[in-house]
């Protein structure tokens, strides 16, 4: 059985014309059946960048713009009850000290 398939191997050898070595048929990706990916990685690198710069400038509009206050809500009455004191003092531990 293993003699068959060395006259095999040997056979088909022959027929394909001699030991010359057959390269492996290339692989055609669909990404990079017309474009150099030199290409598309500097234009990718070109996009990012440009985006970066966008951002950076359009966040730096923003927060450079003034922003409205509003007015102190009326002090109604049913708001802030306290029956008894806090253990830090008479105001709420993370409100703003008017003493």
């Amino acid at each position: 059985m293993a003699m068959a398939s060395v006259r095999s191997g040997l056979l088909r050898t022959a027929i394909r014309g001699g030991s010359r070595p057959s390269a492996p048929p290339k692989r055609g990706f669909a990404s990079s059946s017309h474009h150099d990916d030199a290409y598309e990685t500097a234009k990718w690198e070109k996009i990012t960048y440009l985006g970066v710069v966008t951002c950076t400038v359009l966040t730096i509009y923003n927060l450079s713009k003034g922003h409205p206050h509003h007015e102190e809500p009326p002090p109604y009455p049913y708001l802030h009850i306290r029956n008894k004191e806090f253990p830090w003092g008479p105001d709420g531990l993370f409100e703003k000290k008017h003493h």
